[in-house]
């Protein structure tokens, strides 16, 4: 490959990357605005969608899996600096990752959902989630589409890291 193809095919990862970043928070971000702003769930109703599927409104004041509840402004402005944090060395991790599509596009999806909980954390004090999933007795946690950019992200990541190259 010529070191101009090369250039070309790092900036259309870039650009690839960058667009996979403001359609993951801009999606989240907008059912966030539709469950708190065109549903009863913040009259804390529950809607039911499947019978292992429904939408419940939680704020998460912690981390993932509500861990590490913080109530206390600092508590919520350390949480918000972590974030911030965390998210500038995904995105030199993802400058630097140059024409590796697979690896660039999930961190694409990383940082997009990372910066639309953080919007959240800034503007509510709290992270919005509200899709349930359970069967019978079990009952996983109440998450978001961000929280679901960023899993994917991390399962494309493993992914990337796994498969032979060749």
């Amino acid at each position: 490959m010529t070191a101009a193809s090369s250039n070309l095919t790092t900036r259309r990862t870039r650009l690839a990357a960058l667009a996979i970043v403001l359609l993951t928070l801009v999606v989240d971000q907008a059912s966030k605005y539709w469950v708190l702003n065109h549903t009863s769930l913040p009259d804390g109703d529950r809607i039911s969608l499947l019978p292992v599927f429904d939408l419940v409104l939680t704020w998460n004041m912690g981390i993932s899996y509500g861990l590490f509840q913080q109530n206390e402004a600092l508590g919520r402005w350390l949480l918000i600096g972590l974030t911030a944090l965390a998210t500038v060395l995904l995105a030199v991790w993802l400058w630097r990752s140059r024409d590796r599509l697979v690896a660039c596009l999930a961190l694409a999806l990383i940082i997009g959902g990372a910066l639309g909980n953080l919007v959240d954390r800034v503007v509510f004090g709290g992270v919005i989630d509200f899709l349930y999933l359970h069967y019978g007795s079990f009952s996983w946690y109440v998450f978001n589409l961000a929280d679901c950019a960023i899993v994917a992200g991390v399962g494309a990541l493993l992914y990337e890291s796994l498969r032979l190259r060749s």
